[in-house]
């Protein structure tokens, strides 16, 4: 446990939204609190078959299940009339059950809205700010973030010191590989001494065909690895030096550590955004598309965060259907993945990784910031 006073209990509230972009931040936020912090955590989720995607352990019976030490809430039409536990935090502004809200009381519970991960710089003034609601209780808006001033990102103590003893022995990632019951051929592939691997999580409009093309006719093979559901119409097998291999989904730890074991991860949503980040290996984000192209704007806001070479961030407009990509000729997949371009890439990815963990992570930040605000127990 990270602080002096005694451990709190919090009602984490979840709606799967983006596949399993909302459910992932909400896990780790949970395990964090508990296992680090000594919460009790109750969290509340409208779709269970999407945690057990992630962790097949997790079950719910009528609606009510453990797991891990936390309580388990399935979030129906009517939900369970519970009582409000000390703290309050709604994901991404998910509405939690006017019963519950109604019992909310400011003197003894306080009410945080999780906001979406964003490294604009308006962020900053509103991180933390209260908001008076309906029911009395101000409601605090708690955004993570990659700027001093936010919430930080979620981190786990010894989490890059894990990372780098992985890093250090090949033999963790072939063995990694081993359980994913990928075919002979793939494994062989990737016992080359000089394959790479990369990791595909993308949405279904990404431009794969350049990247294909290049990874099948560069001179150093290439293992990539697609879950399940991912780019549908990518088929397995061999093109050229490139093996595609498809693989169920994994429990978290295990997809920390199949970025870990990657050159380069190509991811989308928050939650993978992060851990590709602690991986400290070169990655390609695709943002989540919004009307007006604001989502290029958020991209941007992220890419000034870093220090990623020029050709990089040429890329990442690129990869994500920038106006001004189609103007210019596209990308070159073979400079990008080889050369002074990618090794300055690899020494950028580890240098910004190693940048943020230098800033506290966004559950410490959350627990100090309830336990100056409510009451001693």
């Amino acid at each position: 446990m990270t602080t002096a006073t005694a451990p709190r209990s919090a009602d984490l509230f979840c709606r799967v939204i983006d596949n399993y972009g909302d459910i992932g931040v909400c896990l780790r936020l949970a395990r964090s609190l508990s296992r680090h912090h000594g919460w009790h955590i109750r969290l509340w989720l409208d779709a269970p078959d999407a945690l057990a995607r992630l962790e097949p352990s997790a079950t719910l019976h009528h609606g009510l299940g453990h797991f891990e030490g936390m309580e388990l809430v399935h979030w129906t039409q009517t939900p369970p009339d519970l009582r409000p536990l000390d703290v309050c935090i709604e994901a991404f502004a998910c509405d939690p059950p006017a019963t519950y809200l109604a019992r909310l009381d400011p003197r003894y519970n306080l009410w945080l809205n999780l906001e979406y991960l964003s490294a604009e710089d308006w962020v900053t003034g509103c991180h933390l700010l209260p908001s008076l609601q309906a029911n009395g209780v101000p409601k605090y808006f708690f955004f993570p973030g990659f700027l001093p001033g936010t919430g930080g990102l979620l981190r786990e103590p010894g989490l890059l010191a894990a990372r780098d003893a992985w890093q250090a022995d090949r033999t963790q990632a072939t063995g990694l590989l081993h359980t994913l019951g990928l075919p002979a051929d793939a494994l062989a592939h990737w016992q080359a001494s000089d394959s790479r691997l990369i990791n595909l999580f993308c949405y279904p409009h990404a431009p794969l065909d350049a990247l294909i093309q290049a990874l099948a006719h560069a001179p150093r093979p290439t293992l990539m690895l697609v879950p399940d559901g991912v780019a549908p119409a990518l088929q397995a097998g061999r093109y050229g030096h490139l093996q595609i291999a498809r693989h169920a989904f994994v429990r978290q730890a295990a997809f920390d550590r199949l970025l870990w074991s990657a050159d380069l991860n190509l991811v989308r949503g928050e939650d993978s955004l992060v851990r590709a980040t602690w991986a400290g290996r070169p990655l390609l984000w695709h943002i989540y598309p919004q009307a007006d192209a604001a989502h290029l704007e958020k991209l941007q806001a992220w890419l000034s965060c870093g220090s990623l070479p020029a050709a990089v961030q040429c890329a990442f407009a690129d990869w994500n259907g920038a106006p001004s990509s189609s103007a210019r000729t596209a990308t070159s997949w073979s400079s990008l993945l080889d050369g002074p371009v990618w090794q300055d890439w690899q020494i950028q990815a580890r240098h910004d990784s190693a940048q943020l963990a230098q800033q506290p992570d966004l559950s410490s930040q959350l627990v100090n910031f309830c336990r100056d605000r409510l009451a001693p127990h």
